[in-house]
């Protein structure tokens, strides 16, 4: 839209006082008879003779045209009803500032320079620092071009972005003063001075023309709820007639109402960024990289107003190469929701951690949410994928099924006993295993990506089947590659269209790759002496058979260490694990539940160097709790 075409819509939502005014007193006027009717410069006639010598006192009064000072008050009143609803109507900065450029030009005024405080001070806090403006819009009529173009063009004065308010200056004292003032008065001649320059006209129009000319410029202080946010210039060309008193009713109206949104868009601003520092502190900054799998994720909130929810997703590394999969929603869209999603979160890390079946894991998940409350309903699916197996374990509590797209192209709906949802209490979880075919990629979701008020569950999951269906065949080459896994998960976020969501959406894929049995390998030692050494040798067989020579010794000497503090006080059998991708790991799993702790050994201790030579020589090493022990790792 042009800027002619954008004032012209202006016009018509916006009665323009000064328009109004003279239709009013035009319609006041009674016609011509003779030189009996005279008219004066205000626009009033003479009223003419009645025809009926007699009429009844409520039809003279019926009859009485209206005053023109009645006239104008009636068109102000209009004007600054139209005009703060449409200020109202903005809930952030721009919005408001453009509600009040719009509502001014030109019904008001033939140019305008909004200024505000920066930065703009939330609640009750104390503004710190110099106090400083910033010139935010400017708003100037169209098709002007008078000799005092300069007046009305921001540019053509060349106004700096931000002024510093001297504190005893004459702006600070019309800032003070919160009413508005012509700019035809001392304080105001030098508040445009320090606004715009002692070079820009406007600030030298009230000084050098005529003393109308200082009724042209009104500065009207943006007062809201506790201080001062900023400063409006409004400006009349010499076309239009100069301001009178009553105009500054009418500006400190607009000032009024544009300051105290300004205090709500900044209210709000703050909530919205709090809620967003909330939900994204509630989701993993990054995913892992584990081997033998790729992820990728999302997560859309429900609305600009409802940035907070309780869907949550969460990816988390296990023993043996494995992980674990997570996807839930807590009920209801608020700041509530989002802690309760996050204690649940951090519930369900610790529980695989420890490295519990999934069934285990939704179990505690659901006597966790009852302690929280009668009410903490929610959804959530666990699976674990192993790599090495390439088996797949889900339980599920509630939630939408899972999408598995096939290397071929072909989406299949896995089939998981759905259960109960977390929170409701006495209730027991199933857990499936199926096979994870290498290149197939595993969808979770949140009902908000199948689900909205015109789509049910059941057709959301069948668009989303054909969604992840027509991208296979869309982005598929010649050699059959799955597609990669950001594009499918942008793909996959359009299934219910623009418009239609109605719940924030949570989404994790997972891209299985695999690891070569051959890449792995585990052994069970006794819990003796005598496996140290055992462990060495099998260590040094399978390096050869990798090809990974040059790391025996190094190797050795670490899976020496470890393997001696399991065996040392385990009553199990000590189990260890080498796996190879792109790194070396090494695990040690014991039924000690103590983790190691590095420390530094004196000159006559005959221990506690183990875990400092792990921590000098592995590039990455840690400890574990599990269910029944621990596993000690590290790579290299």
């Amino acid at each position: 839209m042009t800027e002619r075409e954008e004032q012209t819509a202006a016009r018509a939502e916006v009665p323009e006082p000064r328009t109004a005014l003279r239709a009013d007193a035009a319609a006041s006027r009674p016609r011509r008879r003779g030189a009996d009717s005279t008219e004066g410069t205000t626009g009033a006639a003479r009223p003419r003779p009645a025809a009926d010598p007699s009429p009844s006192p409520a039809s003279r009064e019926d009859a009485m045209p209206p005053e023109p000072e009645e006239a104008a008050e009636s068109a102000r009143l209009r004007f600054v009803g139209s005009a703060t609803r449409r200020i109202a109507r903005g809930m952030d900065l721009d919005e408001i500032v453009l509600g009040l450029c719009r509502s001014a030009v030109p019904a008001f005024a033939d140019g305008i320079l909004v200024y505000l405080r920066e930065p703009l001070p939330v609640g009750d806090t104390q503004p710190s620092g110099p106090f400083r403006l910033r010139l935010r819009r400017t708003g100037r009529q169209a098709g002007d071009s008078s000799d005092d173009d300069a007046l009305m063009d921001p540019s053509a004065a060349e106004l700096a972005d931000v002024v510093d308010v001297v504190r005893a200056g004459a702006l600070a004292e019309v800032l003070r003063g919160v009413r508005p003032v012509f700019g035809d008065t001392i304080a105001a001649r030098g508040a445009l001075t320090e606004l715009l320059g002692r070079g820009s006209p406007l600030a030298a129009a009230p000084a050098k023309k005529a003393p109308a000319a200082g009724r042209r410029v009104i500065v009207a202080p943006l007062r809201g709820r506790r201080r001062v946010t900023g400063v409006a210039v409004l400006v009349r060309g010499p076309e239009q007639p100069p301001y009178e008193h009553d105009d500054l009713l009418v500006a400190a109206q607009l000032a009024t109402h544009t300051a105290l949104g300004v205090d709500k868009a900044v209210v709000y601003g703050r909530e919205a960024y709090i809620a967003d520092e909330l939900q994204r502190t509630m989701l993993p900054e990054s995913l892992p990289q584990p081997n033998g799998v790729k992820l990728a994720s999302r997560y859309l909130p429900a609305a600009e107003t409802a940035r907070v929810g309780g869907d949550w997703y969460d990816a988390i590394p296990l023993p043996g190469s494995r992980v674990a999969l997570v996807v839930g929603d807590v009920m209801g869209h608020s700041v509530t929701s989002a802690a309760i999603m996050g204690q649940l979160r951090t519930t369900a890390q610790t529980l695989a951690g420890l490295d519990l079946p999934p069934q285990e894991v939704l179990h505690h998940l659901d006597e966790q949410a009852l302690r929280l409350g009668d009410d903490r309903m929610a959804t959530c699916l666990y699976a674990v994928y192993d790599p090495i197996g390439r088996r797949l374990t889900l339980a599920n509590a509630g939630h939408p099924p899972p999408v598995l797209l096939h290397s071929d192209g072909r989406a299949e709906v896995l089939d998981v006993p759905p259960g109960a949802p977390i929170g409701v209490g006495g209730v027991s979880f199933t857990s499936v295993e199926m096979d994870a075919p290498v290149g197939s990629t595993l969808i979770l979701y949140t009902d908000g990506l199948v689900e909205s008020r015109t789509c049910d569950v059941s057709t959301g999951i069948e668009r989303l089947c054909e969604r992840l269906t027509d991208t296979w065949h869309r982005t598929n080459d010649a050699h059959h590659h799955p597609p990669t896994l950001e594009p499918l998960c942008d793909e996959v976020l359009d299934v219910l269209g623009p418009g239609d969501r109605d719940d924030d959406i949570a989404l994790l894929a997972a891209r299985f790759d695999g690891i070569a049995p051959s890449s792995a390998a585990q052994w069970v030692l006794d819990p003796q002496a005598q496996s140290a050494r055992e462990a060495r040798k099998l260590a040094r067989e399978a390096l050869a058979g990798w090809g990974l020579s040059d790391l025996e010794d190094a190797v050795e000497l670490l899976v020496s260490e470890v393997v001696t503090n399991a065996v040392r006080y385990a009553q199990r059998p000590v189990t260890l694990r080498m796996v190879h991708t792109d790194r070396l790991r090494c695990e040690v799993v014991d039924d000690v539940p103590q983790l190691p702790r590095m420390r530094r050994a004196g000159p006559a201790d005959e221990g506690g160097r183990g875990m400092y030579l792990v921590n000098r020589v592995a590039q990455r090493w840690g400890a574990e709790r599990l269910s029944a022990g621990k596993v000690v790792w590290f790579e290299i």
